[in-house]
């Protein structure tokens, strides 16, 4: 099959540093060319996929994360370049190309946020044209009035993680530097726990930089390290030398990829109950799910007790990149075949109908 895969304009495949979708998109192409198929790729011209690239932006034109524009124009060119190259199915991880796209073959739409006021009717809109698949199922159950195909959850290369002792007794924070995500919170728990915290976030956005210079600055003192934001080798060494990933997010999260990276090197996973974190989550077996400060600070403790093999189990049982290329292959070869069939009704029904001769009436 001829896949084209059309990634957001902002960040390189594989991302050098922070970038969840990025990730993703990387394990996945690659999986889709080891299980046989043939992939081309549009993305940010810096990508490193061993797929042609379908033309992309020039670096200059690449603005600001999420600028309409900037989205407008890598989508329009993407879909063009996608027909020439001969895609028998697109798979779009923007928002905008579906939508000013004009295929003449399958699409299915990946939503990587959440559905929220703004983007529900956006997908429903969507829908009427493409699959949109869902990340997990409470994101899936977040927007019932958009029609979901599939859920697939997403997936990465055990291979590429490596299994740590988490000796280095400290528990990590990675992410954003936004509050959704609760640097700030991780802090006040770590200190309550009395175990030192390293934090590792993105910190581009002006609102990252006013958010950390006016609440997360003032709290970096004692046990608390910033070490800015990691890249692919500094953050497998800090998840795997960890105790734990604390993980406070106060949002529905549709995936959350950080947890299963964490639970990739043998580190437990505490989080809050939100988003798809109970789908990833085994309470007592690779981590806890927590709701109040005292229950976090519990459980901080209590993952020493966990057993770390356990904890990268869940992942290569759970969220491998061939199950997540599986996932996605029943959904291209499902809409393929309905293709099909459409197409012959419409041969059927547009065949000119056999000649009649008029009936003699009697008399």
């Amino acid at each position: 099959m001829r896949i084209a895969v059309i990634g957001p304009p902002w960040v390189p495949v594989p991302p050098p540093a922070y970038g969840g979708t990025e990730a993703v998109l990387d394990g996945l192409v690659r999986g889709l060319v080891a299980a046989g198929h043939e992939v081309a790729f549009a993305g940010h011209p810096d990508s490193g996929l061993p797929v042609p690239l379908l033309g992309a932006l020039p670096v200059e034109d690449i603005g600001e994360v999420g600028q309409t524009a900037c989205e407008l124009a890598h989508v329009a060119l993407a879909y063009e370049r996608a027909a020439a190259w001969g895609a028998e199915v697109i798979h779009d991880h923007t928002v905008l190309g579906s939508l000013v796209g004009d295929p003449k073959v399958p699409v299915v739409v990946t939503n990587h946020g959440r559905f929220d006021s703004l983007s529900t009717p956006i997908f429903e809109r969507i829908a009427r044209r493409s699959a949109v698949v869902a990340v997990s199922h409470a994101q899936a159950a977040s927007a019932p009035s958009v029609p979901i195909t599939s859920v697939v959850h997403h997936g990465l290369d055990t291979s590429t993680w490596p299994c740590g002792d988490g000796r280095g007794d400290h528990v990590a924070f990675l992410g954003r530097m936004h509050p959704d995500k609760g640097p700030h919170r991780a802090i006040h728990l770590a200190r309550q726990a009395g175990v030192p915290l390293v934090i590792a976030a993105k910190m581009r956005e002006p609102a990252e930089v006013a958010f950390f210079n006016e609440v997360v600055r003032p709290l970096l003192h004692g046990d608390v390290h910033f070490v800015g934001e990691a890249d692919a080798s500094a953050k497998r060494a800090l998840l795997a030398g960890a105790r734990a990933l604390l993980n406070p997010i106060s949002w529905p999260e549709p995936f959350g990829m950080v947890m299963v990276e964490a639970l990739a090197c043998g580190t437990p996973v505490i989080a809050a109950p939100l988003g798809a974190a109970p789908e990833i989550v085994e309470p007592g077996v690779n981590g806890f799910l927590c709701t109040s400060a005292a229950e976090f600070v519990e459980a901080i403790d209590a993952t020493r007790r966990l057993d770390r093999a356990a904890c990268r189990t869940t992942v290569a049982t759970r969220f491998t990149v061939e199950q997540m290329v599986d996932g996605y292959l029943a959904v291209f070869d499902d809409l393929r075949v309905r293709g099909d069939r459409l197409r012959g009704l419409r041969r059927v029904s547009r065949a000119p109908r056999p000649a009649t001769r008029p009936v003699r009436r009697a008399g």
